[in-house]
Parts: structure tokens; sequence; C-alpha cells
């Protein structure tokens, strides 16, 4: 089925008009406030995520299967890179010692950032896809590379210690708020760099694109106060996303010979989550029983 949608002017002024609606309202009454509980990060965790599950069921209704199906698939892929991101973002506050009551505000600045950020490089990269298709192969080559540093470094955060250690020695003496927000920004330019050609690879459609972009690094802010100190937990999330990238890399290069259908793409995208997902707790449960041995 096709994922192509008539999304004109109105779909997207409707589009962005819900998203800036949201971002106030969330901004007053959500996950704004200086003294973030996990109650409140869970509560808006969901409503984000609740959002963009209405969205594709929507796009499903009204635009067909072919059109969910890519929607869930770029949400799904990109909600998994943005979990990534919450725990590099958790090293940049941590060795910059910001105090917690600046870090929402911090977060808000580079969330919106990215968000523009992207919105930007999905059209112009769409764009390029459809005027020049051999643009596909240096996408597939950034893709496969990106995800093999990735499996190769264990799922280790070494690009943010390196962002870290850049803002320190070229900012020496701003606030530790500035020097965050200046490593978040630079942290979000690669995160774009990956994560774009990523879903361009699952959809060359802006609209479903941008879209599960928005819907799923908007609600970061609550998810980083939500699973900021459970990175063990996902242990292997990393070498899943590593895995995912190199496969949307392969999809895009075998695409000129062979169509991988988005609903494959959607069901080894989840299938390799579970499994990260599996895999850590199974590791978290195994290293808990001889610190409870040594208890008895």
């Amino acid at each position: 089925m096709p994922d192509t949608i008539s999304a004109g002017p109105l779909a997207w002024g409707a589009l962005l008009a819900f998203l800036a609606v949201m971002i106030v309202v969330d901004l007053r009454v959500g996950s704004a406030q200086r003294h973030m509980t996990i109650r409140t990060a869970a509560i808006w965790s969901g409503i984000w995520i609740g959002l963009a599950m209405a969205f594709g069921a929507g796009l499903w209704l009204f635009e067909g299967g072919g059109a969910g199906e890519a929607y869930f698939a770029g949400y799904t892929m990109e909600k998994a890179l943005s979990l990534d991101n919450v725990f590099v973002f958790t090293l940049i506050f941590s060795a910059l010692a910001v105090p917690r009551d600046e870090q929402p505000r911090v977060l808000l600045w580079g969330i919106l950032i990215a968000l523009v950020l992207r919105g930007i490089l999905i059209v112009v990269g769409a764009e390029a896809l459809e005027q020049y298709s051999w643009i596909a192969w240096p996408f597939a080559a950034l893709l496969a590379w990106t995800g093999w540093r990735i499996l190769r470094s264990g799922g280790s955060h070494d690009e943010g210690e390196k962002i870290v250690a850049r803002v320190r020695k070229r900012f020496p003496r701003v606030e530790p708020a500035i020097a965050a927000l200046l490593a978040v920004a630079a942290a979000d330019v690669i995160f774009a760099v990956d994560s774009v050609p990523a879903i361009l690879a699952v959809s060359n459609e802006s609209y479903l694109v941008f879209a599960s972009n928005a819907f799923a690094i908007l609600g970061l802010r609550a998810m980083y106060f939500l699973l900021a100190n459970a990175k063990e937990r996902f242990h292997y999330l990393s070498h899943a996303l590593g895995g995912i990238l190199i496969f949307v890399g392969l999809k895009m290069t075998v695409s000129h010979w062979f169509h991988v259908s988005t609903y494959l793409s959607l069901a080894i995208i989840v299938a390799m989550l579970v499994a990260a997902i599996v895999f850590s707790q199974r590791r978290q449960a195994q290293q808990r029983q001889p610190q409870q041995q040594q208890g008895v």
C-alpha cells in the first residue's frame, strides 16, 4: 500500500497549530514544572504517547493502511532514538553540574531547536530524494556506518562526553545551564543527522516524517525525568538502535531492486527493540543475584 497522502496547506496548518497548542499546555501545566515529580513525568509521557497513537489511528482511518504503517514505523524508530537521547542528556547535565531546577528550561529550548532543525532537514531531504534518487546511496552509507559505530562502541555514549569536552574548551566561563544548552543543541545536530536519513528510509512523505518526529521528541522532556536514572534497565537499547540503523540503511540500498514493505520494516524494528528490553532486564536481574546472595 502506498504511503503518500494528500497533505496540503490546511493539513500542515492543522498539525502545526495542534502541536503549538499542546506545547503551550505542556508548558503551563505539564513538564515545565521546576520540581518535576515521577508521577507528573509519567502522566505527560503517557499523554504525548497517547496523542501520537491517536494521530496515527486517524491517519490509518482516513488515509489508508500504507500511511498509517509508515507513520507508526517512523514514530517507533524515532521514539527509540529519542530514548537514547535521554541518556546522552543525562550525561551532559551530570558532567556540567546543571541544577535539576534548571534542566526543564534547557530541555525546552533544546527540543524546540531540534524540532525546527529536523523540520528543515526533513523537507530538504525528502525533496532531494524526490529529485535526485542517487542521494539514497550516501544516506544509506551514513546509516550503516553510524549503526556499525554504535555496535562497535558497545552502546557507550562517548559522543556526549566529546560534546561536553568541546563546550568546556570553547566556552570555559559560561554558566552551567548555558553550557548545557550549547551541548544539547550540538547533540541535537548530531541526532538529526542520524535520525532524519533513517526515517526517510521508511517514508519520504514529508508530512508523515515530520509528524512522527514531532510527536516522538515533544514528549522528550517528560520522558527525561521519568527515565534519566534508568540507563542500566535499557543497557542493550543502543545495540538495538545500531542494528536498526544498519537495517534501514540496507533497506534504502536495496529499494532500487527489492521493495521491503513498511509492515515488515515496522515488525523488524519492534522486534529489535523488544529483544533489547528483554535482554537488558535479564542482564539487570543477573547482576542483582550476587548482591542479594551477599546480603543473605
